[in-house]
Parts: C-alpha cells; sequence; structure tokens
C-alpha cells in the first residue's frame, strides 16, 4: 500500500487527514512515518499499565499525551476514545469505564497497526 493509499483508508475511518496534513506541511511521507512511530508511542502500553496499577497520576499523563498526539494526526476515532479517559483521570477519578475504554482503544489500535503494516512498516 503507498502513502496514497493510506492516507485515503485513514480517511475513510474517520480520521481528519486533510487538517492533519496542513500541520505537517503537506508531507504525506513525513505524515506516514509519523503515524508509524505513534504506533508504537510508549505512552499506550504505559496508560493500561497506569491503570492496572490504579496511578491515577501516571495514567493521567500516558492519556493527555496520546490526546495530544491523537488530535495532531487528525485521528478523530482514537482522540474519541482517549478524551473519555482523559476527563475523569484530569479530576482524580479512576472510573469504572477506563478500563473497558482503554480495552477499546487498543481494539482499534490493532487494526490500526494491521492497516501499517499492510503499508510494508
Amino acid at each position: 500500500m503507498d502513502v496514497s493509499a493510506l492516507l485515503n483508508e485513514l480517511r475513510s475511518r474517520g480520521c481528519d487527514i486533510d487538517g492533519a496534513l496542513v500541520r505537517f506541511l503537506n508531507k504525506e511521507d513525513f505524515y506516514a512515518k509519523l503515524f508509524k512511530k505513534f504506533l508504537k508511542d510508549a505512552s499506550i502500553e504505559g496508560l493500561g499499565e497506569a491503570l492496572k496499577a490504579k496511578d491515577v497520576d501516571t495514567a493521567f499523563r500516558h492519556a493527555h499525551t496520546l490526546k495530544g498526539l491523537t488530535a495532531n494526526m487528525g485521528l478523530t476515532p482514537l482522540y474519541d476514545i482517549v478524551v473519555k479517559i482523559v476527563e475523569p483521570l484530569r479530576a482524580g477519578k479512576l472510573d469504572d469505564n477506563l478500563n473497558p475504554l482503554y480495552d477499546k482503544l487498543m481494539a482499534e489500535l490493532k487494526n490500526y497497526k494491521i492497516l501499517a503494516e499492510r503499508d510494508g512498516e
């Protein structure tokens, strides 16, 4: 899959790729490279570990990082999930819904990773 096909597939999944590309100076190859790097970001696993450990501060830090990354990259479906995780953590609460939301995030990320692998990662 070439970069254009990758970006079109992300668009079809509800991602705001056109808005994100403005932030990436319309450099599609650069965006694709950072997309693949994002999928390996330590905050993804760190969030899960912090939730499991019931460490609100660390979980918030990781979730907030993911919120920024997903917003900047226009990964709207992921952003929408992360926002629901960030807000209770911001208030210092480990809501019962956070682990199912994290599981949903991981399921979505798995689909994005499959897409990246098809692109020749």
